[in-house]
């Protein structure tokens, strides 16, 4: 079996997987909270690296692709971004250690395949996603509508698109291969 696996960054993003039998999982991304690492007492999320780790070593032979939304980095949401990258080191040592094969995408490009066309700014997005996660996969919809969108699904779908071996576009490569796997 083929899994293909999609990551919504961010503490408060979620990971799909899905299976060439069609068997779907879709999970919050783990995260901690502790004390922040400067004079302020506040806290921080972050994205919790070993309970990541144990979520991908399900089946780590199995996973051909891992799909990862590309953060959102800009200067002048100082905060959003430190947290959005700090996120992205946490999956990427976790995607590294267990050797499997992942690349970015920008939202807008998995977008533009899966949304509704001309469905802009941030809560139409989200309502969109949701929607169409909960039609695509009836038997999540409860969990979907529990996290408010289902962008790590709909992000796997993709990936399960694009990389699937019968796929026309597999000429894309990883940007961090996995290990060749023993036969």
């Amino acid at each position: 079996m083929s899994i293909f696996v999609g990551i919504d960054n961010g503490v408060s993003g979620s990971i799909g997987m899905i299976g060439s039998t069609g068997r779907v999982l879709f999970l919050s991304t783990p995260i901690i909270k502790q004390q922040n690492y400067t004079k302020s007492k506040k806290n921080i999320s972050r994205v919790d690296y070993l309970a990541l780790k144990q979520i991908l070593k399900i089946r780590p032979e199995s996973i051909q692709m891992v799909l990862l939304e590309r953060p959102m980095v800009n200067p002048g949401r100082f905060m959003a971004t430190a947290s959005a990258l700090r996120a992205l080191e946490a999956t990427l040592i976790a995607l590294e250690t267990l050797h499997l094969p992942y690349t970015y995408v920008d939202s807008r490009e998995w977008q533009s395949y899966l949304l509704p066309q001309g469905t802009k700014g941030p809560a139409a997005l989200k309502r969109a996603s949701m929607e169409v996660g909960c039609r695509l996969w009836p038997s999540r919809a409860n969990r979907i509508r529990k996290h408010k969108d289902a962008d790590g699904l709909l992000i796997a779908e993709h990936c399960r698109r694009v990389f699937s071996s019968n796929a026309l576009g597999s000429s894309i490569k990883a940007d961090r291969p996995g290990p060749r796997r023993r036969a």
